[in-house]
């Protein structure tokens, strides 16, 4: 085909179409009109991505453990145990271990807010990635996922599922600008809406104009009716900004998320939410402040005083001497 204006004219109506085509695609999720297309793809690359992944993964046998753990704390402890034997046959691979400490933390996590989960791996990026912030992971429908579950890792909220195929689910993250979630105020309870913003913190829109609330204090879900798509009790960040109150109805702060989305690897799937809302349980601890010490300084006593202090110590001490020279 030569390079004439009228090709180059039909590229850029494709490349447009497919843009379009990508964005509403992933706007929509399932109620996407591409859906049965989006489907049928997953269905022929799921296992493909599941493959390549899990050929190059040693890890794979403890993930797929823990997507067996839908029964939640109960499967806990044989979770742990198989991946303490885990640790004992991947040696000291510096990357096995980072990831068997994300394992390690993500069971904690699940185990703390009684949440049953269906461990996961991110095996690629979201074909939008320029539109929107999604991931891939290596669960569908066959190990039981729907639309609308809750996504963590051992940091905390890392967003929810929007489309599943047969093996594979596609899941937004929380720091997407059409990502919103209600939170809840640690201690103080105050409720609020969190939106993704991309590269940036967190913004949180707080019900209460009037709330008081401070740098470093911490959010979590609130969750949803019926748990979906949230589950509550997921830690979610902390406030590193406050905006000043200007007496509307609601107030702005900015939220540090304490998930990192640029590393995700290996998370779970929320597949049966607790019995009772967890609260700031899952939360995790403040570190204790360290000790204060105090030192007294005390001051030299002026040159004059000091003078004197030293004359009167010479002649006691020649008191002293002629006393003990008396017969």
């Amino acid at each position: 085909m030569r390079d004439t204006r009228e090709s180059r004219l039909l590229l850029v109506l494709l490349i447009a179409i497919a843009f379009a085509l990508i964005t509403v695609d992933i706007r929509g999720g399932q109620e996407s009109p591409v859906d049965g297309a989006r489907q049928a793809a997953a269905a022929v690359f799921g296992p493909v991505e599941n493959g390549v992944a899990a050929a190059v993964d040693p890890i794979g046998n403890a993930i797929g453990a823990v997507r067996d753990s839908g029964e939640r704390h109960t499967r806990i402890a044989a979770l742990e145990k198989e991946n303490a034997e885990l640790k004992a046959e991947l040696g000291s691979d510096d990357r096995n271990r980072n990831r068997l400490r994300e394992l390690d933390a993500m069971l904690k996590t699940a185990g703390a807010g009684q949440y049953g989960i269906k461990g996961a791996q991110v095996i690629a990026i979201g074909a939008a990635q320029g539109f929107s912030w999604t991931v891939t992971v290596d669960v569908g429908a066959r190990d039981g996922i729907k639309r609308d579950m809750t996504v963590l890792n051992g940091a905390g909220l890392v967003g929810r599922v929007t489309t599943v195929g047969p093996s594979t689910s596609t899941v937004l993250l929380a720091n997407d600008p059409d990502f919103t979630v209600g939170t809840r105020m640690e201690k103080s309870d105050e409720l609020g809406f969190a939106t993704g913003q991309g590269d940036g913190p967190l913004l949180v829109q707080l019900l209460n104009g009037k709330a008081k609330v401070k740098e470093g204090d911490r959010l979590v879900t609130f969750g949803s009716s019926g748990d979906k798509p949230f589950v509550p009790g997921v830690p979610v960040g902390e406030i590193v900004r406050v905006d000043p109150a200007g007496g509307g109805l609601t107030r702005n702060v900015y939220v540090r998320p304490y998930v990192g989305f640029t590393k995700l690897d290996i998370v779970g799937v929320v597949v049966q939410a607790p019995r009772s809302n967890p609260r700031d349980m899952v939360l995790p601890q403040k570190p204790k402040p360290a000790p204060t010490v105090t030192v007294t300084v005390t001051p030299p006593p002026p040159d004059g005083q000091q003078a004197a202090d030293g004359q009167q110590a010479n002649e006691n001490q020649q008191g002293q001497d002629q006393g003990d020279a008396t017969p």
